[in-house]
């Protein structure tokens, strides 16, 4: 589902706060007024500042679901379909350094509830990827160096990372970062010759 502009220029302006105040120093009026918007505009669309947080990664982890949904669907040689997951991962994470960041940063202020369905968005896509390491292993597609659960701990810990680090203007490309990595990973994984 598409945002709607309010909710868009709602959700940048609470991005561009919290990275700059923190979520406990960020109030609702400072967001509306950064957003162009009244409260009850907001509040429309959000029931408060938590629902905002949450949203600022749903949207990322939404995004990059419904990728890896589209790549498994597509098919292909297991070395492509993880190659097509890295560089998807990488190249979404980078578009959106900064909600990346203020979520890592302001993640544990979330409640119960929102936290636990965020977390298993994440966890259906890390056992997923997990599972295609695991099948490529058990067909001899992949080298069993390291197990499943390590590769998708290396892969998403570089993921996870990015925002610590990742220059968007920088020397590399969020697409040559990403043909990096996965060609890393693989290079890992390859059966010995």
């Amino acid at each position: 589902m598409a945002l709607s502009a309010v909710q868009t220029r709602l959700l940048d302006a609470a991005v561009e706060l919290f990275a700059e105040k923190g979520f406990d120093g960020t109030s609702v009026q400072e967001i509306v007024e950064r957003a162009a918007v009244t409260k009850g505009a907001m509040y429309h669309y959000f029931r408060s500042k938590d629902d905002l947080l949450y949203e600022i990664y749903h949207g990322l982890i939404s995004q990059q679901l419904a990728d890896l949904d589209r790549i498994l669907a597509a098919g292909g040689l297991p070395g492509e379909v993880i190659r097509a997951v890295i560089v998807d991962l990488i190249e979404t994470t980078t578009a959106r350094l900064a909600e990346a960041a203020v979520f890592a940063r302001e993640m544990h202020k979330l409640a119960a509830g929102p936290m636990a369905a965020l977390r298993a968005q994440r966890r259906r896509y890390h056992e997923t990827f997990r599972d295609l390491v695991a099948r490529g292993q058990a067909d001899g597609a992949f080298a069993a160096v390291a197990s499943a659960d390590t590769v998708t701990l290396i892969v998403f810990g570089i993921v996870n990372q990015l925002p610590q680090w990742y220059q968007p203007d920088g020397p590399k490309s969020p697409r040559q970062l990403a043909d990096e990595v996965a060609d890393f990973v693989l290079a890992g994984l390859s059966p010995a010759a």
